[in-house]
């Protein structure tokens, strides 16, 4: 059985992925607290204790581990909760460091950066996008240091793939929900429309995600990927509804006013009456066969147990 190590593989939806990927991998979870030698961790999974900032750390314990494969999920996860320095660079030097580690060990690398990375959430005010739906082509223009340190990790993975000659991708999940616990369905989130309007509306179901960190792995690992080693993908990953279930361009007009002329609405993709989300999602289903098969609809109330990782 090929070996994978996940970073942040305890958090929120790192245990998600985890626990997707025990039933092909032998998952080995690197995060910065252990938790405990006399834990009974789930079949297929250990764990290790790393400090992913600390360059040393990041190599020795890759190298220890050996892997076959690198899922790298630790971060701060969003911006506002820690000073603007400590996010950014929290996560921009975890990144680099694992990701070269990963190079040496000559170990494909499926990533998670996020749709924050094009810059709209967390700008004032929020900038429409160029196109609809929104590509991976779509400039990224951050402005806080959440979204700078994707675009940092994305460049990061380029790097490594180019000097390394392995392959890499950097998945964008939107908001991740999970289930019966969607905040994107609470009422201060559906009755007022500037809640989400920095991000259009636009989720992902936690199941969905870890679904296509195991498409990517599964084609990384293949023989004949899809994803060439030397080179790196950004794919967004994103539900195909919108979290209000209204048209999108009704939305659209409604939060701001109009669809700017400038903007580049494909009319293939996009109708009017459609409450599909703002991002386009065809790169992942034609890399990597992914579809996203969960919405709010059914999931917001969905009785599902969190994965458990460990027993004390």
């Amino acid at each position: 059985m090929e070996t994978v190590l996940v970073t942040g593989g305890r958090g929120a939806s790192g245990r998600w992925v985890v626990d997707r990927l025990a039933g092909d991998y032998e998952v080995v979870v690197v995060d910065y607290d252990h938790p405990g030698l006399g834990v009974d961790p789930a079949p297929n999974v250990s764990f290790r204790a790393a400090d992913l900032a600390e360059r040393d750390q990041a190599l020795d314990v890759v190298a220890a581990v050996d892997p076959d494969a690198v899922v790298h999920w630790a971060a701060i996860p969003v911006a506002g909760t820690h000073p603007e320095g400590r996010v950014f660079e929290t996560n921009a030097l975890a990144a680099k460091h694992v990701l070269d580690a990963a190079g040496r060990a000559d170990a494909p690398v499926v990533q998670a950066s996020s749709d924050g990375a094009y810059g709209f959430f967390f700008a004032d005010p929020t900038p429409f996008p160029e196109e609809l739906p929104v590509t991976e082509e779509h400039p990224r223009r951050p402005e806080d240091p959440y979204g700078l340190s994707k675009v940092t990790a994305e460049a990061a993975a380029g790097a490594v793939a180019r000097r390394h000659g392995v392959s890499a991708v950097s998945l964008r999940p939107s908001w991740i929900q999970y289930p019966g616990a969607y905040a994107c369905r609470a009422d201060e989130y559906v009755e007022d429309l500037d809640a989400g309007a920095g991000n259009f509306w636009s989720y992902v179901d936690a199941r969905d995600v870890a679904d296509l960190v195991a498409a990517a792995l599964a084609d990384l690992l293949g023989d004949d990927p899809a994803v060439a080693p030397g080179t790196h993908e950004a794919v967004n990953c994103v539900a195909a509804d919108n979290a209000l279930g209204r048209p999108l361009l009704d939305l659209l007009r409604e939060s701001y006013g109009e669809i700017p002329d400038d903007c580049a609405v494909d009319e293939s993709e996009l109708t009017e009456g459609d409450d599909r989300g703002a991002y386009a999602i065809e790169k992942a289903a034609r890399l990597f066969g992914w579809t996203p098969s969960r919405s709010w609809r059914d999931a917001a109330d969905e009785a599902v147990a969190e994965p458990t990782l460990f027993e004390e």
